[in-house]
């Protein structure tokens, strides 16, 4: 049986194609425009799926960067303020040795080493209320405005400060000032104290270089564990703008058109809708029995 192909049908089957080349063209120049593969999840929901899936990972590392980032400047701000307390001590440990060698002193050497010895005690205060931005890095989760107060000693500290720098991975940032400084008449401050005390009672403060030894001691091993946890933090901070780079690629190749190829595609495409549009327009010319149907 042979099926009898009617002008009319022929127009509506040009019809067709032409609007198919159209709809097609628009689409090319909208990708060339913005060059996005996707404009709607209709035009490729496979491709939607992987794309709503890396966001996610993409928005779950940058937060997580964000944690590495923080826990990198707390604990290096530690780390430093850890460094600088050595260092005082140190020259507590020097004083305190001049002071046990000065054989019979008079109350105006006295009087000098007290006052060297007090204000190193300042030093010490002032180093166990350093802050990271507007917190205490020695007082924990405490939201105390210093963590160490003279006349109260220590604010409670509370919970440890961590940081998640990846799933199921966190990093302390905090350190216990009493696990750095003491407490009470056995801390650093205590132990000038009862040294100041010792030179105004007349007594040889030579006993006293062992509690700094161990003060010193006590602080080296505070220094080396948060030396830990910052290069975890680092190393999390590396890893984790690699993983950043790895998923923005991802996402540019699902999402994204390379300028180029979506050029090409849209000249192709202008060309052959060109070219439909000048064969339909001579195939299906007007005739005679158009005007009598």
């Amino acid at each position: 049986m042979i099926t009898r192909v009617t002008t009319q049908m022929s127009m509506a089957a040009a019809t067709a194609r032409l609007q198919s080349g159209a709809s097609k063209l628009a689409q090319l120049t909208d990708q060339a425009t913005s060059l996005r593969a996707i404009g709607k999840p209709s035009d490729d929901p496979a491709g939607t799926a992987s794309s709503m899936q890396v966001r996610k990972e993409q928005a779950a590392t940058a937060q997580y960067s964000r944690n590495a980032n923080d826990a990198v400047g707390w604990l290096a701000t530690t780390d430093s303020t850890l460094s600088s307390v050595y260092s005082v001590l140190n020259s507590v440990r020097d004083l305190t040795v001049q002071a046990a060698n000065s054989g019979t002193m008079s109350d105006a050497d006295r009087d000098a080493f007290i006052t060297e010895f007090q204000s190193l005690k300042a030093d010490l205060e002032a180093r166990a209320n350093t802050t990271y931005g507007t917190r205490s890095v020695f007082a924990g989760a405490s939201t105390a405005a210093a963590a160490y107060d003279p006349a109260t000693g220590w604010a409670s500290s509370g919970t440890d400060v961590s940081r998640r720098i990846g799933d199921g991975t966190t990093v302390r940032v905090d350190t216990a000032g009493a696990d750095v400084f003491g407490t009470g008449g056995s801390s650093v401050f205590g132990m000038i104290d009862s040294i100041v005390s010792d030179l105004q009672n007349g007594t040889n403060v030579n006993d006293r270089i062992n509690d700094v030894d161990a003060a010193l001691t006590t602080v080296r091993g505070a220094q080396a564990d948060v030396g830990v946890r910052h290069a975890a933090a680092l190393a999390a901070q590396s890893s984790l703008k690699t993983d950043a780079n790895a998923l923005e690629n991802r996402r540019a190749g699902i999402e994204d058109l390379d300028l180029a190829k979506a050029v090409l595609d849209l000249q192709v495409q202008q060309t052959n809708y060109q070219a439909a549009l000048a064969v339909t327009a001579k195939v299906l010319q007007p005739t005679l029995m158009d005007y009598l149907s």
